[in-house]
């Protein structure tokens, strides 16, 4: 636990990128049709998060943390390597927005991201115990690795309430 008025390390997700840590870290990320999964483990109190923008890649590129299978691969080794027991994890997942002024088939990209990310957890027993998914706005992820607790704020939001969170998970 941080002692009163310390400092939190804070580390901010680009697409590809997955961070786990032990210490309290606040992990940030800007999400539209891409999604984040947040993994947490209370008894350890450790988690990280990962930032995809495709369910799947194909040859040498499909290795790439940019796609999901490796980037919840990654998230999940990286929070065992610190300790974290699969058992324990539970999940919070984000993003798969609609941000394009496009017409998009109900089951297009946005939408398959979401289902990759809710089947991959469901297929390793994780249970989901948040989330805010879809839309047609972007949203800023603020995830506390030490507590599990998520702030969504969305862009338009921010403004009318000078950054406050908007959501809780």
């Amino acid at each position: 636990m941080l002692e009163e008025g310390a400092a939190v390390k804070e580390v901010t997700l680009y697409l590809g990128d997955v961070h786990a840590a032990y210490e309290p870290t606040l992990v940030k990320t800007l999400l539209g049709s891409c999604v984040s999964v947040c993994l947490y483990d209370p008894l350890r109190k450790i988690g990280g998060m990962n930032h995809f923008m495709l369910p799947q890649g194909h040859g040498e590129d499909g290795a790439s943390a940019r796609f999901g299978v490796p980037a919840m691969e990654n998230l999940l080794g990286a929070l065992i390597d610190l300790g974290g027991s699969p058992r324990r994890f539970v999940a919070k997942v984000f993003g798969g927005a609609r941000v394009l002024d496009l017409e998009e088939p109900l089951g297009g990209l946005p939408q398959q991201n979401v289902a990759f990310a809710k089947a991959f957890l469901a297929a390793g027993a994780i249970p989901i115990v948040g989330e805010d998914v879809g839309g047609v706005t972007a949203r800023t992820v603020h995830f506390h690795t030490d507590s599990g607790r998520v702030f969504i704020k969305r862009p338009s939001q921010e403004r009318a309430s000078h950054g406050g969170a908007v959501a809780l998970y």
